[in-house]
This record gives C-alpha cells, structure tokens and sequence, in this order.
C-alpha cells in the first residue's frame, strides 16, 4: 500500500456539487489527502447515480444547484455540524461568482475549475458574443474581488488549465532566466513576475496540449466522444475564441474585435474557438495544429504579466490556448459543426478502461526570448494513470489533482479572499499535485510559425517577426 500524505484537516462539512468525470476522479484523492468528518461530506448531482458515492460512504443528493435553490440547498449542509465548510464546485450550469459569494458571506472555502455561469449563458443568441466571453464572465469575478477584498479565501479557476499552467509558466520564466544567465531575484509580486518575463522579452505564451489517448473502439457516428467533460468542451468550443492580447503585435484578424470595458488583456474573434485552428508545438508529436479554444488562463495570464506605467501599458504577453483534443473529440467536433453545430443526439466520456495507450501532453510553450520557445509541463500516460489515481483517465488526473492542491493552497491560507491560480504559490501547488503528474519536463525548441511551411501557396505573413499572431492563427 502506498502511504499518501494527508495534507490538511478539513473541519467543518465538505460539499462537492457536480459529480461527472472530474468529481469522481477527486473523490479518492480527497480522500488520501484530507482530514475530515465522513458523515458530513455530501455530493451533489442532477445526473450521476449514487452508486460509487455510496461505495465510498458519502451522501449524495440527486438535484441540481440552480440559481433559486443554492441558498436555501446549500447553506444547510455548509454549516452543518460547525467548523468551516468547504464548497468544491466541479459542475456546469452553476454561477461561480454567486456560489463564492455566498460561501464567503457564511465563512465557508470555495474552489473551482472555471468562472462558470448559470444555465443558459453560453447559448444565448440573444447576447452577443462579447457577452458571452470568458472576458464577460472574468470580470465579474474581477468585480466581486473588487467590492469584497479579502475575507475568507474563494479559489477561482484551478484545474489544470486554468490552474496549473499558471504554475508552469513562471517554473518556465525561471527556468529560461537560469539557462539564459539572466540575472534576477526571483519574484515575491504581481509586479516582479511581470517585470521578469518583460526582462527575458517574452512575446507569449501557448496553452499547448495534446491528448494522444486512444479508445479501443472507434467513434460511433451521432455520439461526441471525449477525454473529459463533453458539456464542458461543447460549450467553450461554442463561445468566442478569445486571446490574450500582446504589446508586440502589430496586426489584428478583419473579425478581431477590442472590449470596451475591463481590464484590456484580451481580445475575442467572431468566431467559435473550436473552430479557430492555430500552428503550435508540443514535444511528442513536434509542430501541429490546435484549436484556440477560450480559456480562463488566456486572459488572466495576459492580464497578471502586464507591466504599467500608470494606466499606459508597456508590456503584456500574447497568451492562448492551442488544443489539440484526442482524436475522438476532433472528429467529434467537426462532426457537430458539419452539423450546423448542433450538438450530437449522445455523448460519451472515455473512462481508464475504454484507453488502449496515449498520453495527455499539457504545458505552456512560452516563446520569444533568448533560446526562441521553451515548452514546460506534464506528460502523464494513461499507464501512469491507471497505476496512482482510479475512476479517471489522464486528462482527468490533470484537473483533479490541481483541484486538491488548490485546496491545500486554501486551507494554507484560509483568508486570501478571491484569488485565482496565477496569485497562488506556484511551488507549494505544484509540490502537491506532482505526484499525479507523470514526467514535468522542460523542452527548448527551435521551432517558430514559420517553420516547415509548404509553400506552396502565396500566404499573408510577417517574415520580420516569426512569434506574430498573423504567422500563428491558420487563415
């Protein structure tokens, strides 16, 4: 038996809301990891059976959480036999902001894996698309920070990514200082990381991933197949593909459009993100393609490692992600598009089981400097899987183990008040969760978006600067 560590004593109720692939992957790890009082720790769920939370004793309520019941549902079972409750959020169709709100008004923790709205946000016609970007959605959180400073600690978007590429990219920036001989004391604030990744002159970050998982059986037509949460995916490949926006960029796509309002780190195309392709790079398979998907970590990236003078912004890195799915859920995807972008008639999540091999590559490729890209992140196999963590496949492992060590992070520091991972110390997380992540490896690359094009066409680039988004997005 192999002794894991328990990390932290959680003393009052444990209230896990949504119980899909993540919740179920948590589960065993929360168990490893934490103190607490069985009798009070409840699961919630609208569509999961109960069968493997009473497997492992723990209480599960078959109801949604919606936004005229989460009061009257929740604060009961937070505050339940006192001590401080502890709120983890790993469900769709539940407002965040309102769900963190209430927790730190009753004293209870609070972590998620995304800003999440409630049911019917992301398939609003009638919104628009820059109200339903993930720059709407961050501001409100920004907002809510804003009005209540401090306080009990709310942990916002802390999965793998957003989460745990945030730690990555300033292990990276150390990393390239040291093997640049970049002289520089490692940052304690905001400001000093920014001021690092300006020294080092960073152009941007890639959210590169890419998921080789493959299932034994092929994809059945009219069934969305993927490695994590189907609703999840389906409803960010939907919204607007967003981007950190940088200083270095010079050229903006014709459908690129600015937000009026906020924080100003990112910008957001008119159109959907899982149907924006851009040339990226990963270490297994080299150059490839990705889907720039919005994410959270696009903009709080940007927006951490701005340097300002005053209210002039003079440095800020391009961050976004470049997702290259597994294979199942690319054909997943182009099939709902072809589709007029309605959504397959079922949906299936691949579990440990259902895997021949592959690995999920995530990492953050953080280019433009010295040695030109440096790739940092794990490579955890479906293998490695399998041997340390049940009920999940690596992609899965990913984010549930950043949640546990964003709760670690939390109990640490239990009056932080709203945070989100980026603000969080990366060594103490990433010594948590590192455990769960396979090989954490750094990989420098000569590779640029100019490189190996056919050319065989003519093609609007910029040959003067390779690291241009013009060069990147695939037009």
């Amino acid at each position: 038996m192999t002794a894991h560590p328990v990390h932290a004593r959680i003393d009052g109720p444990i209230v896990m809301i949504g119980f899909g692939s993540i919740g179920k992957g948590a589960l065993p790890l929360i168990e490893r990891h934490f103190a607490y009082d069985k009798k009070r720790f409840v699961i919630i769920d609208p569509h999961a059976d109960d069968e493997l939370a009473r497997k492992h004793g723990v209480r599960f309520i078959k109801q949604a959480v919606t936004r005229d019941n989460y009061h009257e549902l929740l604060i009961p079972l937070l505050t339940e036999g006192g001590g401080q409750g502890f709120c983890v959020n790993l469900s769709v169709d539940t407002g965040s902001v309102d769900l963190m709100t209430m927790c730190r008004e009753i004293g209870a923790l609070y972590i998620d894996t995304v800003v999440e709205p409630w049911l019917g946000f992301y398939f609003d016609k009638s919104a628009g698309p820059e109200k339903r970007s993930n720059y709407a959605l961050r501001e409100t959180l920004l907002a809510a920070k804003a009005k209540s400073p401090g306080g009990t600690t709310a942990v916002s978007t802390c999965g793998a990514n957003p989460g745990m590429v945030s730690w990555f990219v300033k292990q990276a920036l150390v990393d390239i200082a040291r093997d640049t001989g970049t002289e520089y004391n490692e940052p304690k604030s905001r400001d000093g990381w920014a001021q690092l990744a300006h020294k080092l002159g960073v152009k941007g970050i890639h959210i590169a991933e890419r998921d080789t998982q493959r299932a034994k059986n092929p994809k059945p037509m009219d069934v969305f197949v993927n490695t994590w949460s189907v609703e999840g995916f389906v409803s960010e490949g939907l919204q607007p593909s967003e981007l950190g926006w940088g200083t270095h960029e010079t050229w903006m796509p014709d459908n690129g459009r600015k937000h009026t309002d906020g924080c100003g780190a990112a910008i957001y195309l008119l159109q959907a993100g899982a149907n924006t392709r851009v040339r990226s790079w990963c270490p297994t398979p080299g150059a490839q393609y990705g889907f720039l998907v919005t994410h959270n970590e696009s903009i709080s990236i940007a927006d951490y490692f701005t340097v300002r003078d005053g209210q002039n912004v003079i440095y800020r890195p391009t961050c976004h992600y470049a997702y290259h799915p597994a294979n199942d859920a690319v054909l997943s995807m182009h099939e709902m598009f072809g589709a007029t972008g309605k959504m397959q008639s079922s949906w299936h999540i691949l579990d440990e089981n259902e895997i021949v091999d592959g690995i999920d590559e995530l990492g953050v490729l953080v280019y433009g400097h010295a040695k030109n890209a440096y790739w940092f992140g794990s490579q955890l196999s479906i293998e490695e899987t399998r041997r340390i963590a049940p009920y999940q496949n690596a992609t899965g492992l990913q984010v549930s183990s950043a949640v546990i060590a964003g709760m670690v992070w939390a109990l640490e520091n239990p009056e932080a008040g709203i945070v989100e991972a980026d603000e969080m110390d990366y060594k103490r997380c990433l010594e948590v969760q590192r455990p769960y992540l396979g090989p954490v490896k750094g990989y420098y690359t000569d590779w640029t978006p100019l490189s190996d094009r056919p050319g065989l066409f003519p093609e609007d680039i910029d040959t003067s600067d390779p690291w241009q988004f013009r060069n990147v997005l695939v037009r």
